[in-house]
Protein backbone atom coordinates (compact mmCIF):
# COMPACT_ATOMS: atom_id res chain seq x y z
CA UNK A 1 0.00 0.00 0.00
CA UNK A 2 1.46 3.35 -1.06
CA UNK A 3 1.73 6.34 1.25
CA UNK A 4 -1.31 8.16 -0.16
CA UNK A 5 -3.32 4.93 -0.04
CA UNK A 6 -2.36 4.43 3.61
CA UNK A 7 -3.43 7.96 4.48
CA UNK A 8 -6.74 7.48 2.71
CA UNK A 9 -7.29 4.21 4.56
CA UNK A 10 -6.37 5.87 7.86
CA UNK A 11 -8.71 8.78 7.16
CA UNK A 12 -11.68 6.44 6.88
CA UNK A 13 -10.72 4.14 9.75
CA UNK A 14 -8.58 5.88 12.37
CA UNK A 15 -11.10 8.46 13.68
CA UNK A 16 -13.74 5.77 14.13
CA UNK A 17 -11.25 3.37 15.72
CA UNK A 18 -10.19 6.05 18.20
CA UNK A 19 -13.81 6.84 19.04
CA UNK A 20 -14.61 3.19 19.73
CA UNK A 21 -11.35 2.73 21.63
CA UNK A 22 -12.34 5.43 24.11
CA UNK A 23 -15.70 3.69 24.63
CA UNK A 24 -13.93 0.41 25.41
CA UNK A 25 -11.55 2.21 27.76
CA UNK A 26 -14.45 3.71 29.72
CA UNK A 27 -16.12 0.31 29.90
CA UNK A 28 -12.92 -1.18 31.32
CA UNK A 29 -12.75 1.59 33.90
CA UNK A 30 -16.40 0.95 34.80
CA UNK A 31 -15.60 -2.71 35.38
CA UNK A 32 -12.79 -1.70 37.74
CA UNK A 33 -15.04 0.89 39.42
CA UNK A 34 -12.60 3.61 38.36
CA UNK A 35 -14.94 5.73 36.24
CA UNK A 36 -16.40 8.72 38.09
CA UNK A 37 -19.57 10.16 36.59
CA UNK A 38 -17.91 13.47 35.70
CA UNK A 39 -15.54 11.59 33.41
CA UNK A 40 -18.32 10.75 30.92
CA UNK A 41 -19.13 14.25 29.64
CA UNK A 42 -15.52 15.45 29.85
CA UNK A 43 -14.15 12.43 27.99
CA UNK A 44 -16.86 12.81 25.35
CA UNK A 45 -15.95 16.44 24.75
CA UNK A 46 -12.23 15.64 24.45
CA UNK A 47 -12.94 12.60 22.26
CA UNK A 48 -15.11 14.63 19.91
CA UNK A 49 -12.47 17.35 19.57
CA UNK A 50 -9.58 14.92 19.00
CA UNK A 51 -11.48 12.74 16.52
CA UNK A 52 -12.65 15.80 14.59
CA UNK A 53 -9.09 17.07 14.44
CA UNK A 54 -7.82 13.69 13.24
CA UNK A 55 -10.51 13.55 10.56
CA UNK A 56 -9.68 17.06 9.34
CA UNK A 57 -5.96 16.28 9.29
CA UNK A 58 -6.33 13.06 7.29
CA UNK A 59 -8.92 14.56 4.86
CA UNK A 60 -10.61 11.35 3.63
CA UNK A 61 -13.21 13.45 1.79
CA UNK A 62 -10.69 14.39 -0.91
CA UNK A 63 -11.70 11.41 -3.05
CA UNK A 64 -15.40 12.35 -2.96
CA UNK A 65 -17.30 15.14 -4.71
CA UNK A 66 -18.87 17.88 -2.62
CA UNK A 67 -22.43 17.55 -1.35
CA UNK A 68 -24.88 17.96 -4.21
CA UNK A 69 -27.66 20.42 -3.50
CA UNK A 70 -30.13 18.20 -5.35
CA UNK A 71 -29.53 15.46 -2.78
CA UNK A 72 -30.21 17.64 0.26
CA UNK A 73 -34.04 17.21 0.40
CA UNK A 74 -33.75 13.42 0.22
CA UNK A 75 -31.01 13.41 2.88
CA UNK A 76 -33.07 15.59 5.23
CA UNK A 77 -36.12 13.38 4.73
CA UNK A 78 -34.07 10.27 5.48
CA UNK A 79 -32.70 11.89 8.63
CA UNK A 80 -36.18 12.69 9.92
CA UNK A 81 -37.52 9.22 9.11
CA UNK A 82 -34.72 7.54 11.05
CA UNK A 83 -35.26 9.91 13.98
CA UNK A 84 -38.94 9.00 14.20
CA UNK A 85 -38.17 5.28 13.96
CA UNK A 86 -35.53 5.62 16.70
CA UNK A 87 -37.67 7.57 19.15
CA UNK A 88 -41.25 6.38 18.58
CA UNK A 89 -41.00 2.91 20.22
CA UNK A 90 -39.82 4.50 23.48
CA UNK A 91 -42.15 7.47 23.71
CA UNK A 92 -44.37 7.84 26.78
CA UNK A 93 -47.28 8.08 24.33
CA UNK A 94 -46.68 4.55 23.03
CA UNK A 95 -46.19 3.34 26.59
CA UNK A 96 -49.67 4.57 27.49
CA UNK A 97 -51.29 3.36 24.27
CA UNK A 98 -49.60 -0.03 24.05
CA UNK A 99 -47.58 -0.83 27.21
CA UNK A 100 -47.13 -4.47 26.25
CA UNK A 101 -45.69 -3.54 22.86
CA UNK A 102 -43.29 -1.08 24.42
CA UNK A 103 -42.21 -3.62 27.03
CA UNK A 104 -41.59 -6.15 24.24
CA UNK A 105 -39.47 -3.59 22.39
CA UNK A 106 -37.39 -2.85 25.48
CA UNK A 107 -36.89 -6.52 26.26
CA UNK A 108 -36.12 -7.86 22.78
CA UNK A 109 -35.01 -5.01 20.53
CA UNK A 110 -32.33 -3.45 22.72
CA UNK A 111 -29.10 -5.06 23.89
CA UNK A 112 -29.09 -7.62 25.39
CA UNK A 113 -32.17 -9.28 23.89
CA UNK A 114 -34.26 -11.03 26.54
CA UNK A 115 -33.42 -8.58 29.30
CA UNK A 116 -34.55 -5.04 30.04
CA UNK A 117 -31.94 -2.28 29.58
CA UNK A 118 -30.64 -0.71 32.75
CA UNK A 119 -32.56 2.52 32.20
CA UNK A 120 -35.97 0.90 31.80
CA UNK A 121 -38.11 0.70 34.88
CA UNK A 122 -41.82 0.56 33.98
CA UNK A 123 -42.70 2.15 37.32
CA UNK A 124 -40.80 5.37 36.56
CA UNK A 125 -40.19 5.31 32.78
CA UNK A 126 -39.39 7.62 30.95
CA UNK A 127 -37.50 8.88 34.01
CA UNK A 128 -34.12 7.28 34.60
CA UNK A 129 -32.91 5.78 37.87
CA UNK A 130 -31.07 8.62 39.66
CA UNK A 131 -27.77 6.72 39.55
CA UNK A 132 -27.84 6.15 35.78
CA UNK A 133 -24.62 7.24 34.06
CA UNK A 134 -26.40 8.93 31.14
CA UNK A 135 -27.71 11.60 33.50
CA UNK A 136 -24.10 12.80 33.73
CA UNK A 137 -24.69 14.50 30.36
CA UNK A 138 -27.66 16.53 31.56
CA UNK A 139 -27.10 20.28 31.94
CA UNK A 140 -28.17 20.03 35.58
CA UNK A 141 -25.19 17.78 36.27
CA UNK A 142 -22.63 18.47 33.53
CA UNK A 143 -23.46 22.09 32.81
CA UNK A 144 -24.71 23.46 29.51
CA UNK A 145 -21.28 23.69 27.80
CA UNK A 146 -20.66 19.94 28.13
CA UNK A 147 -24.25 19.08 27.21
CA UNK A 148 -23.91 21.19 24.06
CA UNK A 149 -20.59 19.49 23.32
CA UNK A 150 -22.40 16.17 23.49
CA UNK A 151 -24.91 17.46 20.93
CA UNK A 152 -22.18 18.82 18.65
CA UNK A 153 -20.09 15.67 18.93
CA UNK A 154 -23.08 13.47 18.20
CA UNK A 155 -24.39 15.44 15.22
CA UNK A 156 -21.24 16.95 13.76
CA UNK A 157 -18.45 14.49 14.54
CA UNK A 158 -19.42 10.86 15.06
CA UNK A 159 -22.21 11.01 12.45
CA UNK A 160 -19.69 12.01 9.78
CA UNK A 161 -16.99 9.66 11.03
CA UNK A 162 -19.37 6.69 11.05
CA UNK A 163 -20.55 7.37 7.51
CA UNK A 164 -17.01 7.57 6.17
CA UNK A 165 -16.18 4.35 8.01
CA UNK A 166 -19.29 2.26 7.29
CA UNK A 167 -20.53 3.53 3.93
CA UNK A 168 -17.25 4.97 2.68
CA UNK A 169 -14.89 2.19 3.80
CA UNK A 170 -16.39 -0.92 5.36
CA UNK A 171 -19.13 -1.74 2.84
CA UNK A 172 -16.68 -1.49 -0.05
CA UNK A 173 -13.70 -3.00 1.77
CA UNK A 174 -15.70 -6.21 2.23
CA UNK A 175 -15.60 -6.57 -1.55
CA UNK A 176 -11.77 -6.44 -1.51
CA UNK A 177 -9.47 -4.40 -3.68
CA UNK A 178 -9.03 -0.64 -3.37
CA UNK A 179 -12.26 0.30 -1.63
CA UNK A 180 -12.20 3.90 -2.86
CA UNK A 181 -12.11 2.65 -6.47
CA UNK A 182 -15.52 0.98 -6.08
CA UNK A 183 -18.33 3.47 -6.82
CA UNK A 184 -20.70 4.19 -3.95
CA UNK A 185 -23.52 3.34 -6.35
CA UNK A 186 -22.21 -0.19 -6.92
CA UNK A 187 -24.48 -2.58 -5.01
CA UNK A 188 -23.44 -5.87 -3.44
CA UNK A 189 -26.13 -7.53 -1.33
CA UNK A 190 -23.81 -9.43 1.02
CA UNK A 191 -21.63 -6.40 1.73
CA UNK A 192 -24.68 -4.17 2.19
CA UNK A 193 -26.39 -6.52 4.65
CA UNK A 194 -23.18 -7.19 6.57
CA UNK A 195 -22.64 -3.45 6.96
CA UNK A 196 -26.23 -2.97 8.12
CA UNK A 197 -25.79 -5.75 10.69
CA UNK A 198 -22.48 -4.46 12.08
CA UNK A 199 -23.76 -0.89 12.19
CA UNK A 200 -26.88 -2.02 14.05
CA UNK A 201 -24.95 -4.11 16.56
CA UNK A 202 -22.66 -1.17 17.25
CA UNK A 203 -25.66 0.51 18.89
CA UNK A 204 -27.53 -0.75 21.94
CA UNK A 205 -30.81 -0.26 20.06
CA UNK A 206 -29.78 -2.82 17.49
CA UNK A 207 -33.08 -2.96 15.57
CA UNK A 208 -33.32 0.81 15.19
CA UNK A 209 -29.61 0.82 14.37
CA UNK A 210 -30.06 -1.69 11.55
CA UNK A 211 -32.94 0.34 10.15
CA UNK A 212 -30.78 3.46 10.29
CA UNK A 213 -27.89 1.64 8.63
CA UNK A 214 -30.17 0.43 5.84
CA UNK A 215 -31.52 3.94 5.23
CA UNK A 216 -28.12 5.63 5.22
CA UNK A 217 -26.70 2.83 3.06
CA UNK A 218 -29.58 3.13 0.59
CA UNK A 219 -29.05 6.89 0.47
CA UNK A 220 -25.36 6.49 -0.37
CA UNK A 221 -26.25 3.96 -3.08
CA UNK A 222 -29.07 6.08 -4.45
CA UNK A 223 -27.11 9.31 -4.66
CA UNK A 224 -23.49 8.20 -4.89
CA UNK A 225 -22.88 11.01 -2.41
CA UNK A 226 -21.18 10.19 0.92
CA UNK A 227 -22.06 13.65 2.22
CA UNK A 228 -25.77 12.97 1.74
CA UNK A 229 -25.51 10.00 4.11
CA UNK A 230 -23.46 12.09 6.54
CA UNK A 231 -26.04 14.90 6.40
CA UNK A 232 -28.92 12.48 7.06
CA UNK A 233 -27.03 10.85 9.93
CA UNK A 234 -26.07 14.21 11.39
CA UNK A 235 -29.66 15.44 11.26
CA UNK A 236 -30.88 12.28 12.98
CA UNK A 237 -28.38 12.72 15.79
CA UNK A 238 -29.12 16.43 16.12
CA UNK A 239 -32.89 15.89 16.34
CA UNK A 240 -32.39 13.04 18.79
CA UNK A 241 -30.16 15.24 20.94
CA UNK A 242 -32.74 18.03 21.00
CA UNK A 243 -35.42 15.50 21.93
CA UNK A 244 -33.27 14.13 24.73
CA UNK A 245 -32.60 17.56 26.18
CA UNK A 246 -36.23 18.71 25.94
CA UNK A 247 -37.79 15.46 27.17
CA UNK A 248 -35.14 14.48 29.70
CA UNK A 249 -34.85 10.97 28.22
CA UNK A 250 -31.10 10.73 28.65
CA UNK A 251 -31.29 6.98 28.26
CA UNK A 252 -30.80 7.64 24.53
CA UNK A 253 -27.37 9.06 25.38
Amino acid sequence: MQRDDKKLFSGHVAPFALWVGVIFLLQALETLDLCPRALYPWSYAVKAAVCAGLFLWLRPWRVYPALKRSNVPLALTAGVVVTVAWILPETPWLGRAAPGLQAFYHRWCIMMPGTFPNYYNPDIFPALPPSHASLAFSPQEAGWPLTIMKLIGSAGVIAVIEEFFFRGFFCRWLRQGKFWAIPLTSFDLQAFMATVAVFGLEHDRWLAGMFAGAVYGWLALRTGDIWSAALAHGLTNALLAVYVILSGQYGFW
